[in-house]
């Protein structure tokens, strides 16, 4: 069992000194999940920066893809639009740079836009354009080692995914190469469809026997009763689905503010 030490300062990622951070004003994480290019690329610089002045502690940045089973309906149809401007991995990593945040950026990505762009390509660039860490939806810890390793080498952190499906006999070892922070979807089947279940807590305590790094919690995340349910286990919330849909609703000029706005409602 894992005592949870403290992370050291001086080898801590930014995700790493940003959970640090956080604890140090007693406070949990916000994070947001938002695909790049959608609803429209021009807006998606000034739409990072609104998310970051209005108090997000991460955010996840969806690279678009053709075909992403493990989301629901409304990030594939954002991924649909993205896709539709002419978003690429290589665009999506212009806009973060040209965003130029100060507070860590996830890529959420399957691997498919990855491979055809290279893992060492891939690597170099997310790092130097300002990303931190890579989630990847269906490629687990260990199928691409050489992956895993240019990631390390770019000081890149990779992300774990724990679902309720996940069998408790794989949580200790998943936990145990745990970088930045551990994401745990809160119910069963696809982003942002149906309420979170009830296994959430449960498996937090799990995961939290075998390492000391943050604990966040997304899936059906929409509304402040349950970003503040999921604080009172978890170091942090992940909101995705909710924040997408209310971007394609609102008009162009509004998306920045109505964005900051609905963030600050989540987390005042």
């Amino acid at each position: 069992m894992t005592t949870s030490p403290d992370v050291s300062t001086s080898t801590a990622s930014r995700l790493s000194a940003r959970f640090l951070a956080l604890r140090a004003e007693g406070r949990k994480a916000l994070v947001c999940y938002v695909t790049a290019g959608h609803p429209d690329p021009d807006a998606s610089v000034a739409l990072l920066r609104g998310l970051a002045d209005a108090g997000a502690d991460v955010i996840e940045v969806g690279v678009p893809f053709s075909d992403p089973l493990a989301d629901g309906p409304v990030i594939q149809f954002s991924s649909q639009i993205a896709l539709n401007h002419g978003i690429t991995y290589s665009r999506t990593l212009d806009l973060i740079r040209d965003a130029a945040l100060e507070i860590p950026v996830v890529l959420f990505s399957y691997l498919n836009p990855i491979d055809r762009m290279g893992f060492g390509r891939f690597s170099a660039r997310s790092a130097e354009v300002g990303a931190h860490a890579l989630l990847l939806t269906d490629a687990p810890p260990g199928v691409e080692p050489e992956l895993e390793q240019l990631l390390m080498a770019n000081g890149l952190d990779r992300i774990v995914l724990v679902a309720p499906t996940t069998p408790s006999a794989r949580i200790p070892a998943l936990a145990s190469i745990a970088q930045g922070f551990v994401y745990v979807i809160a119910r069963r089947g696809v982003t942002g469809v149906g309420a979170a279940d009830d296994e959430a807590p449960g498996l937090v305590t799990g995961i939290r026997e075998y390492t000391s790094v943050p604990v966040y919690v997304g899936f059906g995340v929409s509304t402040r009763q349950h970003v503040e349910a999921i604080h009172t286990y978890a170091d942090g919330a992940i909101v995705g689905s909710a924040l997408v849909d209310l971007l394609h609703r609102t008009p162009l000029n509004e998306r920045a503010q109505t964005a900051g706005s609905f963030l600050r409602s989540l987390n005042s």
